[in-house]
């Protein structure tokens, strides 16, 4: 492996972050000599982040943690029209209350993970509104429609996939990468930056916006890509069956996330520690050569450090707690997540498959009934046979509460309210 200069580069190189990068040799002499501003932009299609999002801000968290400074690229004006890399089909138009309310959703991620202020490498968060609301159209084109070719767009990944599936592509959309390339002229006027750092799916994009650099401004800008993350299965990253893996409390409780990368397969723990964990790569090194049931404990301390980040510590400790409660035989944790329902509709009664629904176990009542059907559902660890079964306060327990499961590793805790 390669040795750099610059920490930032090391660091990243032997973590797993880096994939593609504009000219490694220039940008390791800048790294190594002084405080590199780099961003990754973040459109505000949903109130949180999901796991499929981690991998970059983990990439802004290692640029700052070795002396350089982030740029959080919110993409308020952008998100107008929608990204259509590794899109089938267009993205629903969001109003701009929405995407604003999204965007403040998002925001609170970020202070997890990353130190804001004013010193020379503290974060900012910027957003892309402030000047793509102000463009005069025909000056915009009349400036920068010259400096792109549409030969060359036709030949972006993004682009082909869309045609060769021949789903269509709109214009709004492919003015997407023009804008994208624009973000990164007005940052390195604004803010200094000179990188852009996203996925693989972005390297078209971002190769726009450094060419765009050097010819209207002639200013050497550098792009850097990541992965494309999949499971070892091939999987995408953050999603499951009971749907995505949300990063905010809120919208996926603190147990759920923290059992997600429990989860995780055998082939991948190793990969996920260097890369969504800050644990020494000898330490990690040693966690992943573990092999049958031993592995479950290295996946556990992902489990466990993951969490810490995202949630801090108190709350990781409290998940895997209820996961050795809920596992190992010492009784069903009260820490399960919980559905409150009102005292008199549990009295009354709800059929199985509705229930299930309500709990977040199945994301439709179809889908519920055919966990059923499966045999994949239980009440209070019992097979439910019947997906109309009624289940009501007659099946709480001695803690007056019921418990739900999809499975062996998901369960939900019944309690009824006044």
């Amino acid at each position: 492996m390669v040795n750099y200069n610059s920490e930032f580069l090391n660091v990243i190189t032997k973590r797993g972050f880096l994939h593609q990068c504009t000219d490694l040799e220039a940008l390791d002499k800048r790294a190594s000599s002084e405080v590199i501003p780099a961003y990754i932009g973040f459109d505000c299609t949903a109130s949180s982040l999901h796991v499929g999002s981690l991998l970059p801000v983990m990439l802004l968290r290692w640029l700052q943690k070795t002396g350089h400074k982030p740029i959080v690229l919110m993409g308020g004006g952008t998100t107008k029209i929608g990204d259509p890399s590794g899109k089938d089909e267009s993205r629903k138009l969001l109003t701009e209350e929405k995407i604003n309310s999204n965007m403040e959703g998002i925001k609170t991620i970020f202070s997890k993970y990353l130190n804001f202020g004013k010193g020379p490498s503290d974060a900012v968060m910027v957003n892309n509104a402030t000047w793509l609301d102000e463009l005069n159209y025909i000056d915009f084109l009349r400036s920068y429609g010259p400096h792109f070719t549409i030969n060359r767009m036709m030949t972006f990944d993004s682009v082909k996939r869309r045609l060769e599936r021949e789903q269509a592509l709109t214009f709004l959309e492919f003015n997407y990468m023009i804008l994208q390339a624009y973000d990164f002229l007005e940052l390195s006027r604004r803010n200094k930056c000179i990188m852009q750092m996203g996925g693989s799916d972005q390297w078209g994009n971002i190769i726009n916006g450094v060419e765009l650099g050097r010819r209207s401004d002639n200013k050497q800008l550098f792009g850097l890509t990541t992965p494309l993350m999949t499971t070892s299965s091939g999987a995408k990253m953050g999603k499951t069956a009971a749907g995505a893996v949300w990063l905010d409390a809120e919208q996926l409780s603190v147990y759920d996330f923290w059992q997600y990368w429990r989860n995780t397969e055998d082939a991948d723990v190793g990969r996920f520690m260097r890369l969504f964990t800050e644990l020494p790569l000898d330490e990690i090194k040693k966690l992943e050569a573990l092999e049958n049931a031993e592995i479950n404990e290295a996946k556990k301390i992902l489990a466990d450090e993951v969490t810490k980040l995202c949630h801090g510590e108190a709350a990781a400790k409290t998940a895997s707690t209820t996961a050795v409660e809920t596992f190992e035989g010492t009784g069903i944790s009260t820490n399960l997540p919980t559905l409150e329902v009102s005292k008199n509709d549990l009295k009354a009664g709800f059929t199985a498959f509705d229930l299930f629904r309500q709990a977040g176990l199945a994301n439709s009542n179809g889908e519920a009934r055919r966990l059923i059907k499966g045999n994949g559902a239980r009440l209070n660890d019992v097979i439910i046979t019947d997906e109309t079964q009624l289940i009501s306060s007659k099946d709480k327990d001695q803690k007056n509460l019921i418990k739900l499961s999809a499975g062996k590793k998901r369960h939900v805790l019944i309690r009824d309210i006044d």
